[in-house]
């Protein structure tokens, strides 16, 4: 049969999920009377909760007698690693950009890994009936951005349809019929070569692992294109690592090749298929899966370096252990290195004491994710503030820089200028109008900077701004940015917090906890109205008398307290305090909740 390997690359939220959807229905994927759910890509909770895609996943339809492997890749640069490994297992890629948005910092991103590839995108201009669309002017700067990155005379003069994924359909023309996704079908077999492997199908067999999950059945299971050969269920081959060294060798106990949604057992592998094998108990991604007398390993990319580490430690706190039942360091530990074998952008070290683990990785939300995961399976654990990656050059200390791209209305522009540039250490690189009312700023500022800054840009734009980040390089240290401004309100003693006391401390700052809730000496049960730490009393309850007199029955009635999602709550606190994260509760409180112990340490460290 005819095969096209595809992916669908695009920035964040310009509708790839949504038109694999389509693509689905109208190649007859789906029984007519088939039940079927929005953005059945996404197929993690967590992707369907955030409305994002996480982790990059197969699929395959069928159209006029070719087969066509579609690949769905995430858009956040946090998982960027994910990317980088697909294009490497396509022949083309679709480049999806918001006729609205035109391209952003994240479609620059993808778009370099594939031209770098040597991969020739057709362009879709996707959301072309949204009020406030400029197709050509979105075009326009396609071909810009494709100038920019050093594209071939032969990747610039690329095809390009406008589409509205949701409506499901795609057209050569802008007034053209609008009925479906035919013209889109017809550019991928006509504009991607069938996989140069298909000629090399009487070599030796050969495969690049680039996705590994898990399977309850079949235990591990590695996704890769066969690169070169035929693979028989039931043969034995072996695994070769980056260097060419000798892994394992296995008996193939499965093949799966994609069909529609789900995955379906063949009984030959050919070259060019996308596939999955079972069986192999060591190999993973990045390793080249061979017949024995292959010695050669498949060069496979590069993952960009990771710049931020996050410390994971057992929870320690007096209500450690009530939520969860995972909380031993073994068991964290475990969890932390079978996820460091599924993504390679992340990477796990030990600290002294055996009693933490860092983790590091690309970014805030690819921690959160990874802590919203063990969360959610029982564990309890505690985790310190981001912290930056630095590097040495030439006896002089870098640290990463991020290109920052924020549309936001004009009225917000002067204060978010100010924080970029004035209290974060940033570069203004470009500031242009970007439709009615709004202005678009282009920044180079520390990763540094950026922690915990998301939640504070809402505030300052009244929830209307778009911010969006990538990483740029590295530059000279630029010296210390200030952190959080406001102290924090600590409870003194352990229980169960009472109204009365909580709305006693009003007038001292905004609360995180409510009446009710357990807390324990050393815990954050608020941010102070000044810049220092202030110890106080939530527990202490109305005394009675017998005496009455006016005003002394007043209701209490307690403002609304601050409840922080877990990217929130990491982001806010500072170097000596933690985040107490069980299946059920996130909690802030100081690393020593000793107030003896914290000044001895604070002493110590000034």
């Amino acid at each position: 049969m005819d095969l096209r390997n595809i992916a669908i690359i695009a920035h964040v939220d310009h509708g790839k999920t949504t038109l694999v959807d389509e693509l689905l229905k109208q190649s007859g994927t789906y029984r007519e009377n088939q039940a079927t759910t929005e953005r059945a890509m996404d197929s993690n909770d967590i992707e369907r909760e955030r409305g994002i895609t996480i982790l990059a996943k197969c699929t395959s339809v069928e159209h006029s007698g070719t087969r066509i492997n579609i690949v769905d890749t995430p858009g956040h640069a946090d998982f960027g690693g994910e990317v980088e490994r697909i294009l490497s297992m396509v022949d083309g890629v679709v480049l999806l950009v918001d006729a609205a948005e035109g391209p952003m910092p994240q479609t620059k991103f993808v778009t370099s890994k594939a031209l770098a590839l040597g991969l020739k995108p057709i362009v879709v201009l996707n959301k072309v009936d949204k009020a406030d669309a400029e197709p050509d002017r979105a075009l326009d700067e396609c071909f810009d951005l494709f100038a920019n990155l050093g594209a071939t005379d032969e990747q610039l003069d690329f095809p390009h349809l406008y589409a509205s994924g949701r409506a499901g359909w795609a057209d050569t023309e802008l007034d053209g019929p609008r009925k479906d996704l035919e013209a889109l079908f017809k550019l991928i077999i006509d504009h991607v070569e069938p996989p140069k492997q298909q000629s090399r199908d009487t070599e030796p067999f050969s495969m690049l692992a680039t996705t590994l999950s898990a399977d309850p059945f079949m235990g591990r299971i590695l996704t890769g294109r066969v690169e070169s050969g035929r693979l028989k269920a039931g043969e034995t081959v072996k695994a070769l690592s980056r260097k060419g060294d000798k892994i394992e060798q296995f008996r193939v106990s499965k093949i799966l090749a994609f069909r529609g949604l789900g995955q379906q057992p063949i009984d030959e592998a050919v070259a060019g298929d996308i596939v999955t094998l079972a069986g192999m108990t060591k190999a993973t991604v990045a390793d080249t899966i061979c017949a024995l007398e292959v010695e050669d390993a498949i060069p496979s990319q590069p993952i960009d370096p990771p710049t931020i580490t996050v410390t994971f430690g057992i929870n320690d706190s007096p209500l450690a252990g009530r939520d969860g039942k995972k909380v031993q360091s073994r068991v964290i530990r475990d969890r932390l290195m079978k996820e460091a074998e599924s993504n390679v952008a992340i990477k796990i070290g030990e600290t002294p004491g055996g009693e933490a683990f860092e983790v590091s990785g690309r970014g805030e939300l690819q921690m959160g994710v990874l802590i919203e995961n063990m969360r959610r399976e029982g564990f309890e654990l505690s985790i310190s503030r981001p912290q930056v990656i630095f590097r040495q050059e030439d006896g002089q200390t870098m640290e990463p820089v991020e290109e920052v791209t924020i549309d936001v209305d004009d009225e917000y522009t002067g204060a978010v200028v100010e924080k970029l540039t004035g209290q974060r250490k940033g570069d203004l690189v470009e500031m242009k109008p970007a439709g009615a009312g709004k202005t678009r700023i282009i920044a180079h500022v520390p990763s540094r900077g950026l922690i915990g800054y998301h939640g504070e840009f809402l505030t300052d734009t009244r929830g209307s701004g778009v911010l969006n980040r990538i990483f740029h390089g590295w530059t000279p240290h630029r010296g210390p940015i200030q952190g959080r401004r406001q102290g924090v309100l600590i409870s003194m003693g352990g229980g169960t917090a009472v109204a009365y006391s909580l709305w006693k401390l009003e007038d001292r700052g905004k609360m995180f906890i409510e009446p009710q809730d357990a807390v324990y000496e050393g815990m954050i049960i608020g941010e102070h109205s000044r810049e220092n730490d202030l110890d106080v009393n939530p527990l202490k309850g109305k005394q009675l008398t017998n005496v009455r007199a006016s005003g002394t029955d007043e209701a209490v009635r307690l403002t609304t307290p601050v409840i922080m999602t877990l990217e929130q709550a990491i982001a806010y606190i500072d170097d000596d305090e933690l985040v107490e994260v069980t299946p059920n509760s996130i909690r802030l409180r100081k690393r020593f909740l000793d107030p003896h112990e914290r000044k001895r340490q604070s002493r110590a460290a000034s």
